[in-house]
């Protein structure tokens, strides 16, 4: 499920724990809805829309394929930086991958 934007994506980053990666930086906290939801931000960083679209839809289908199995109940919310444009899908993966089973 996606995690709505607003006062719940703000708690999270405010709240939660962080954890930070050389492309990505990434919040979770406990769900109050018993399932994990999931944020993606990718901030523009003088890209265009279309980079941006392409670096959202490669860290969607990395969470919808990888690890939203291994989930506990959490609000995660994966932010991405400035080199995250740069990356190879197999970098992002692994270190997307890594990260989540690091939450607990």
């Amino acid at each position: 499920m996606r995690l709505a934007r607003g006062p719940e994506l703000a708690a999270c980053w405010e709240q939660g724990r962080r954890l930070r990666t050389p492309h990505l930086d990434l919040a979770w906290r406990l769900s109050p809805l018993g399932h994990p939801r999931m944020a993606i931000v990718v901030p523009r960083f003088q890209f265009t829309a279309v980079a941006r679209n392409r670096l959202r839809r490669r860290l969607r289908e990395i969470l919808r394929r990888y690890p939203v199995a291994s989930l506990p109940a959490v609000d995660l919310v994966v932010r991405a930086k400035r080199a995250a444009y740069a990356a190879p899908f197999a970098q992002l993966r692994a270190e997307l991958a890594a990260s989540v089973t690091r939450l607990t």
